[in-house]
């Protein structure tokens, strides 16, 4: 399908590695402009490359710390400045790595999960509306996660903050509606990015070559977190961008103000 998407232009926050990567890859082969920001710059040079291969006639890396309000409205002014004042797509894809149960955490890691899981979200659409209500149709994208309507122990702040997220994405539908800035959520379940599979390296979640097996993974999960799914299986993040670039494309015309769960099937609307 085409999503209307060839030269487009599209920021993705923490596009470098797991699910936003994945994102900015579907932008990038249906021929949409992409900007990357990311705290590392060990990862921005290789993305680059990755999606210039990948088909986007425009890609750009640039190093933000999306906590840091000044960075950002660095980062945007150039964007801004690269595209002619128009954005048609802000991708929020930071997520705080916060485990712990509630009686184990401190004012630092509720404040880190916060600041990274909510917060970041917030500066980057503030940041980047002026861009946005310029173009001639625009898209925001936020991550939260299923994790927010089936609690576990260990998530607390994790989820606390991910739960900001869905609540202010659900505020921001209306408020930019007359804008025709449509805003929706994405709630993956338990996919195999970096940080889960590092994780389930530590217990011992490995195949024989070193890769995590999903289904081993999916099993790790249940048993650590109570986060069960339909699917056998965990899943992987070239399967979450392709629902990240429908929400965020021209395709979608008349969904805003949705939550939307791609986590191999729970119980939970």
């Amino acid at each position: 399908m085409d999503l209307g998407l060839a030269g487009a232009t599209a920021v993705v926050v923490g596009g470098s590695r797991g699910m936003g990567r994945a994102a900015a890859r579907c932008f990038a082969e249906d021929g949409a402009r992409v900007a990357v920001l990311a705290r590392s710059r060990s990862h921005l040079d290789e993305v680059v490359d990755d999606l210039m291969r990948r088909g986007s006639p425009e890609v750009i890396g640039l190093r933000a710390d999306a906590t840091d309000a000044g960075q950002l409205d660095a980062a945007f002014s150039e964007v801004g400045q690269r595209w002619g004042g128009e954005l048609n797509i802000l991708v929020n894809a930071v997520g705080p790595d916060v485990r712990g149960g509630f009686e184990e955490l401190g004012d630092e890691q509720w404040q880190q999960a916060v600041e990274l899981g909510a917060m970041s979200m917030v500066r980057c659409v503030r940041t980047a509306l002026p861009l946005l209500r310029r173009a001639d149709w625009a898209r925001i994208v936020n991550f939260s996660a299923t994790s927010t309507k089936r609690q576990g122990v260990s998530l607390v702040a994790y989820t606390a903050a991910k739960s900001m997220v869905a609540s202010i994405s659900k505020n921001l539908s209306q408020s930019l509606a007359a804008d025709e800035i449509l805003v929706n959520v994405i709630s993956p379940g338990s996919v195999a990015t970096e940080g889960l599979v590092g994780w389930a390296k530590t217990v011992g979640v490995c195949a024989p070559d070193g890769e995590v097996d999903p289904y081993r993974l999916m099993e790790v999960v249940t048993e650590h977190f109570g986060h069960p799914a339909h699917l056998p299986r965990a899943g992987l993040p070239e399967e979450i961008g392709p629902v990240v670039a429908f929400l965020a494309s021209r395709r979608n015309s008349y969904m805003t103000g949705a939550n939307v769960n791609v986590d191999g099937g729970t119980d939970f609307s």
